[in-house]
C-alpha cells in the first residue's frame, strides 16, 4: 500500500464538526469511525488524524504531523517556536465568523475596571502562559492559576477575583453575571506546517492545494449566486443594482428582448436585492449556494 504524502491533523472538540464540514465543501470527505482517531478521507495523498487542538502545534513542530489546523491561542500557550509556519488564517467561528476572543472578566458588581485593579488578585484560566504573559507585559503581579473547567463559576464561588476565558459574542460571560474589562487575545483557527515540510516541494504543493480550496470554501460561506432573466430595455437599471466579483455575466436568450444575467452576491444583501430586481422587471430569479469561490 502506498504511503500517504501528507499527515494532516484536524482538531477534536469544538472545531471538529466545522473543520470536517469545511473540508467537505472544499472537496474532501472525511468519514469518522467510532472510537477511532484516524478517519478515512477520499484522497490517497492525505492521512488524517483527529488530535486535541492544544497538542497539534507541538505535533507539527516536532514533525509527528506534517500540517494541521489549530488555534492561534494554543500556539502561544504551548510556546510553539518559529520553525512552525502559519500557512493561513482561517475564520470560521460558528456564530459570528469573527475570531474567538480571550477576555479578562470580573463580577458585574466588582470595583475592578482595568487589569491594573487586579494586582495581587487571583485569576483563573485554561491558558496559564498566555495569561501570565499578558499581565507580565503590563508589570502587574497576580496569582494566575489553572481552571479545569466551569471557569466562569470560579468568580461566583469566590475562588477567583477575575478570569481569562474564551468567548465569541460575550453573551455567555454576561449571562454568568460577569463583566468584560479587557481583551487578552483574539484567536482564529490557523493552518500550520513546519519548515522542513514547507521546503519539500511535493508536500508544499499539497498543502497549498488544501489552503487554496479551504480559503475558497470559506469565502463561499458568505456568498450566494443569483441568476435571472432581464428585459433588454431594463438591463442597465438592473446591472446598476448588482454587485459582482468582477462584473455580472450577461448572455443572450432565444427571445431577443430578454437576456440572462448571473452574478454573485453577499448573502446578507440578497433578501433586499431580490424585491428590487422584481420591481425593475427581472423574472425567473434563481438563488443558489456555492461550495467554493476562488
Amino acid at each position: 500500500m502506498t504511503q500517504p504524502l501528507l499527515k494532516l491533523a484536524i482538531p477534536k472538540g469544538s472545531l471538529e464538526e466545522t473543520t470536517i464540514s469545511l473540508f467537505e465543501r472544499a472537496g474532501w470527505k472525511i468519514r469518522r469511525h467510532s472510537r477511532n482517531y484516524f478517519p478515512e478521507i477520499n484522497d490517497p495523498e492525505i492521512a488524517v488524524s483527529i488530535c486535541r487542538v492544544q497538542e497539534i502545534g507541538s505535533y507539527v513542530q516536532d514533525g509527528i504531523m506534517d500540517c494541521g489546523i489549530t488555534g492561534e491561542d494554543w500556539l502561544v500557550e504551548r510556546g510553539v517556536d518559529a520553525k512552525v509556519r502559519q500557512v493561513s488564517r482561517l475564520i470560521y467561528a460558528k456564530v459570528s465568523m469573527q475570531p474567538s476572543r480571550w477576555v479578562l472578566a470580573v463580577a458585574q458588581d466588582s470595583p475592578y475596571t482595568k487589569a491594573e485593579d487586579l494586582r495581587g488578585k487571583r485569576i483563573a484560566t485554561e491558558l496559564i502562559n498566555m495569561t501570565k504573559g499578558y499581565f507580565d507585559r503590563q508589570g502587574i503581579a497576580c496569582d494566575v492559576f489553572y481552571s479545569w473547567g466551569a471557569t466562569e463559576a470560579k468568580i461566583v464561588e469566590g475562588l477567583a477575583d477575575g478570569i481569562v476565558e474564551v468567548t465569541e459574542t460575550g453573551s455567555t460571560i454576561r449571562a454568568q453575571g460577569l463583566r468584560i474589562i479587557d481583551q487578552v487575545m483574539a484567536s482564529s483557527p490557523v493552518l500550520i506546517t513546519n519548515e522542513r515540510v514547507w521546503n519539500t516541494p511535493e508536500k508544499r504543493r499539497k498543502i497549498e492545494q488544501i489552503d487554496l480550496l479551504l480559503q475558497g470554501a470559506l469565502k463561499a460561506q458568505s456568498l450566494v449566486a443569483i441568476k435571472m432573466n432581464a428585459p433588454a430595455d431594463r438591463l442597465e437599471t438592473i446591472l446598476e443594482m448588482l454587485p459582482a466579483l468582477n462584473s455580472p455575466t450577461v448572455s443572450p436568450l432565444r427571445i431577443e428582448q430578454w437576456l440572462s444575467v448571473e452574478t454573485v452576491v453577499d448573502v446578507n444583501l440578497v433578501r433586499d436585492l431580490i424585491p428590487r430586481l422584481c420591481a425593475a422587471g427581472a423574472e425567473g430569479i434563481i438563488e443558489y449556494g456555492l461550495n467554493k469561490v476562488i
